[in-house]
C-alpha cells in the first residue's frame, strides 16, 4: 500500500514538474513573440526616423575672399575641396576649401586665378548641372567659360587640378550683330546648340540662338546664328534662359514675359502675365528651379511664390502655384540646388532660408552663424554650403538628406510639376537626374484596402458557407474527407497562385468576360432552383440523401450550368457587345479595362484566403456544444432555426476571428497581387483596373533602392505602416471577438 501511495504521489510530482514546465515553455514562447513584435516595431521606427529630422548646418572654415573685384557667382567642384569665384572684373580664382592629406593646401589659399574677360559688362551662368559661365563683353560680344577639374592617382592619392576652358574654341560669340553694349545677359547650352539673351545699353531684349549643324561627313559641328529682338520696351530687371533652349522668361518688375523659342530659333509670344502687386507685393528676383519646369519669384515682403505651366483652355500656361515665407526683408536672391527641388533664399537682412517646393516645408530660417549672408552656393551632392560674408568666406557641412519628405507630402495632395492639379501619386524613380520623386503613400494604401476588399468579397461568402455546411451539415464520413483538402489548398505557394491568376486566368476573363459574369448569376440561381425543386420530390427520394449527401448531386449542375455560361459567353458579346465587350466598356461605358485587374486579383487572393476562413469558422461552428442545438431542437426548432439562432450565435466569436485572419492574410500578401495587376498604383474601385499594395510595393522597389535614401527609408515607412495596420485590425478584431465570447458564452 505505501508503495502504491509512492507511486502515485511519484507519478504526481512528475505530472506537477510537467505542467509548470509546459507553463513556462508556453509563457516564454508568448513573451518572446511580444520581444520579437516590439524589436520589429522600433528597427522600423529607427529607419524611418532619419526622414523626419531638420537641416543641420555646421561652421567649418573661414577665410578671405580670394581674387579682385566684387564676387558675381560661385562654385564647387564635387568633393567640396576646390571652390572657384568670378568677379565683376572678369576673373576666375579657384582656391582651396580645406586642407587635403598630401598637399600643402590651407583653406583660402588661391591655386589659380585667369583673367577670363576685360572690361566685362554682363554675366550669365547657366543652371548649375550646365556649369557653364558667360561674361558679356565690349561691342555686343559674348565669352563662354567652363571651370573644370582634372583628377589623377598617384601613390593611391586622388589629386584634383582645376583648369580653365573655354567653350566656343575661346572664341567671342557674337551676341548682339550691331554691336550693341550688352547690360544683361542669359545663356544657356544643351550640349551642341547654344541660346542667348541680353539686354542693350538702350533697353532693347535680343535673342541670338546658334543652331548646331552637324556634318554628315565630318562630323564637324557649326553654329548657325539666328537673331531675334523682342518687342519689349522699358527697363528689364530679370532675363532667364531655360536649359531645353525652348523658352526665354523676362521680367519687368511684376510682369513676366514669356517666348518660345523654336529649333529653327523663332521667337514667338506665348504669355504676359501681372504678378499681383496687392497680393504677393513688389517681385525683387526670380530663378529657375531644379529641372527648369518651375520659376521662383521673390518678393519685397519676404514671400517666394512658385509658378509653372499647368495645361489649359489657351495651352500650357505658367500658374501661381504655392508661396513661401522667409521672414519679412526683401529677397535678395534665390539658389537652386542642382537636382533636388530644395533651394536657399537670401533675404536684405542676411538671413538664409532652406525650403523644398514638393513637400512644402521650411527646412531652415535664420542667420548663419550669426552672419549676414550676401552670397551662398551649394556644391552638387548638396552636402556643403559656401557662403560670402562681409568679405570673407564660408564653408558649412550641410545635413538635409530628405528635405522632400513630409507627414502633408506623404498623406495629402500635392500639385507636382506638370500636373493640371494636386493629386496623390506614388513615382518614386525615374530616368532623369532632374525628376521630381512622388512619395504619396495615399495611393498605395488604397490598392492594398482595394484588393483585400475584392478577395474577401469573393472569400468571406464561400469560406462562411462551406464551413457552416461542413460542420454542420455534412456526414461526418464526408467531412473527413473534405476538410483536410480544403485545407491543404492553404499550403500551395501562393506565387503558384499569381503566376496561374496571371499567365492562365487573366486572359480567360478578358476573353470570356459575359461568361463570367454569367456563371455569378446563373450559378447561385440554379442552387437555389435545384432546393426548390428538392423539396417536392418524394420523400423516399429525399431520404436517400440525408447527413448532406445531397450536395453532391449539386457538382455536376454547377459544372453544367458554368460550362453553358461560358459556351453562352460568344454570343452574348455579339449580340448584346457588337462583339467586343472590352472596347464596349472602354469606349460606350467610359470604364477602363486592363487585362489584369481587380477581379482578377479577387479571385486568386480569395483562393488563398478561403482555406484560412473556412478553416477556423468551420472549427468554431463543430464546436458549439452538442446539448444547445440538441436542446434546440427537442423544443421543436427547425434544424435551420437551431443554426441561425443558437449555432451561429455560440460560434460567432470564432467565425468573426476566422475573417479578421482572413483579412490578415488579404492585405499582407505580396506575389499574388504582384504578379496578377498591372502593379500601377492608380486610386480607383473599378473592378477592372489594377491597383499596387504597400507589400507588393516593397517587394518591387526595395533591390532597386539606395540604401539611407528617402527612397528607402520611405519603403520602410510603408512596411511600418502595414505593420501598424495590421496589429491595430488585429487587436480591435480580438477586443470585439472577447466581447462576442463574453456574450454569448453564457448559452
Amino acid at each position: 500500500m505505501a508503495a502504491s501511495q509512492r507511486a502515485e504521489l511519484g507519478a504526481s510530482n512528475v505530472r506537477l514538474i510537467k505542467d509548470k514546465a509546459a507553463r513556462w515553455g508556453v509563457t516564454l514562447g508568448g513573451g518572446l513573440v511580444l520581444i520579437a513584435l516590439l524589436l520589429i516595431f522600433f528597427y522600423l521606427l529607427y529607419v524611418v526616423e532619419p526622414i523626419f529630422r531638420g537641416v543641420d548646418i555646421e561652421h567649418q572654415q573661414s577665410f578671405s575672399v580670394p581674387g579682385q573685384g566684387q564676387t558675381v557667382a560661385m562654385g564647387m567642384e564635387e568633393q567640396s575641396e576646390i571652390g572657384f569665384r568670378f568677379s565683376d572684373a572678369g576673373e576666375l580664382s579657384f582656391f582651396a576649401l580645406k586642407q587635403k592629406p598630401g598637399t600643402d593646401w590651407q583653406p583660402g589659399q588661391l591655386l589659380l586665378s585667369e583673367q577670363v574677360a576685360e572690361q566685362p559688362t554682363a554675366f550669365a551662368a547657366t543652371q548649375p548641372q550646365n556649369k557653364r559661365y558667360a561674361y558679356a563683353v565690349a561691342d555686343g560680344q559674348a565669352r563662354v567659360i567652363e571651370p573644370k577639374f582634372r583628377t589623377k592617382f598617384t601613390d593611391g592619392r586622388r589629386l584634383t587640378t582645376p583648369v580653365v576652358d573655354f567653350a566656343n574654341d575661346g572664341d567671342l560669340v557674337q551676341v548682339d550683330p550691331q554691336q550693341r553694349t550688352l547690360v544683361k545677359l542669359a545663356y544657356e547650352y544643351d550640349g551642341e546648340s547654344q541660346l542667348f539673351a541680353g539686354v542693350t545699353a538702350d533697353d532693347q531684349v535680343i535673342v541670338n540662338f546658334l543652331q548646331a549643324n552637324r556634318s554628315f561627313l565630318t562630323g564637324e559641328v557649326e553654329l548657325k546664328s539666328k537673331f531675334t529682338e523682342l518687342p519689349i520696351n522699358g527697363a528689364v530687371d530679370d532675363l532667364v534662359v531655360t536649359p531645353d533652349l525652348r523658352q526665354v522668361l523676362v521680367r519687368q518688375a511684376n510682369r513676366f514675359y514669356v517666348y518660345d523659342v523654336s529649333r529653327t530659333g523663332k521667337v514667338t509670344e506665348r504669355q504676359l502675365l501681372n504678378i499681383d502687386r496687392r497680393r504677393f507685393g513688389e517681385v525683387t528676383t526670380m530663378q529657375l528651379l531644379a529641372g527648369a519646369s518651375s520659376i521662383m519669384f521673390g518678393h519685397a515682403n519676404g514671400l517666394i511664390t512658385q509658378w509653372f505651366e499647368v495645361s489649359g483652355e489657351n495651352g500650357r500656361q505658367y500658374q501661381y502655384i504655392r508661396e513661401f515665407k522667409a521672414g519679412n526683408s526683401a529677397i535678395k536672391d534665390i539658389v537652386a540646388e542642382y537636382f533636388r527641388r530644395t533651394f536657399y533664399s537670401i533675404s536684405e537682412s542676411g538671413e538664409v532660408g532652406v525650403f523644398h517646393t514638393t513637400s512644402e516645408a521650411e527646412l531652415y530660417l535664420s542667420h548663419v552663424d550669426d552672419l549676414h549672408a550676401e552670397q551662398v552656393v551649394i556644391d552638387p551632392r548638396a552636402n556643403t554650403l559656401l557662403m560670402q560674408s562681409e568679405g570673407e568666406l564660408h564653408t558649412f557641412n550641410l545635413e538635409n538628406e530628405h528635405p522632400e519628405v513630409t507627414w502633408s507630402g506623404i498623406w495629402q495632395e500635392v500639385w507636382y510639376e506638370g500636373y493640371p492639379e494636386p493629386q496623390y501619386v506614388w513615382q518614386s524613380t525615374s530616368g532623369s537626374d532632374d525628376f521630381e520623386p512622388k512619395f504619396s503613400l495615399v495611393p498605395i494604401s488604397f490598392g492594398t484596402i482595394k484588393a483585400a476588399a475584392y478577395a474577401m468579397l469573393f472569400a468571406v461568402p464561400i469560406g462562411l458557407a462551406a464551413a457552416v455546411y461542413t460542420a454542420y451539415f455534412m456526414s461526418p464520413s464526408v467531412r473527413k474527407v473534405v476538410k483536410p483538402t480544403v485545407e491543404i489548398m492553404e499550403a500551395l505557394p501562393t506565387v503558384i497562385l499569381g503566376f496561374l491568376a496571371g499567365l492562365w486566368l487573366a486572359p480567360i476573363i478578358e476573353n470570356y468576360l459575359p461568361g463570367i459574369v454569367a456563371t455569378i448569376i446563373l450559378v447561385p440561381l440554379a442552387i437555389v432552383l435545384f432546393a426548390a425543386l428538392s423539396s417536392v420530390l418524394p420523400k423516399v427520394w429525399r431520404n436517400r440523401f440525408t447527413d448532406g449527401r445531397a450536395a453532391l448531386i449539386l457538382l455536376p449542375i454547377v459544372g453544367f450550368v458554368g460550362w453553358f455560361s461560358f459556351e453562352l459567353s460568344p454570343w452574348v458579346e455579339t449580340v448584346l457587345f457588337d462583339g467586343n465587350v472590352r472596347q464596349y466598356i472602354t469606349n460606350e461605358l467610359g470604364i477602363t479595362f486592363d487585362q489584369r485587374n481587380s477581379l482578377v486579383v479577387g479571385i486568386a487572393m480569395g483562393f488563398a484566403v478561403i482555406p484560412t476562413i473556412f478553416s477556423i469558422a468551420e472549427d468554431a461552428v463543430f464546436s458549439v456544444p452538442k446539448h444547445l442545438s440538441n436542446g434546440s431542437l427537442a423544443l421543436g426548432a427547425t434544424t435551420w432555426q437551431t443554426l441561425t439562432k443558437v449555432v451561429l450565435l455560440t460560434a460567432s466569436p470564432g467565425i468573426f476571428s476566422a475573417v479578421m485572419m482572413g483579412l490578415g492574410r488579404a492585405v499582407g500578401e505580396t506575389m499574388i497581387v504582384l504578379m496578377a495587376t498591372g502593379n500601377t498604383p492608380i486610386m480607383d474601385w473599378n473592378i477592372f483596373e489594377g491597383m499596387r499594395t504597400l507589400s507588393a510595393n516593397i517587394a518591387v522597389e526595395m533591390p532597386e533602392s539606395e540604401v539611407g535614401s528617402s527612397h528607402y527609408r520611405i519603403l520602410f515607412l510603408a512596411a511600418f505602416v502595414l505593420f501598424v495596420f495590421t496589429f491595430v485590425f488585429n487587436t480591435l478584431a480580438e477586443l470585439v471577438r472577447q466581447r462576442l465570447r463574453e456574450k454569448y458564452s453564457s448559452m
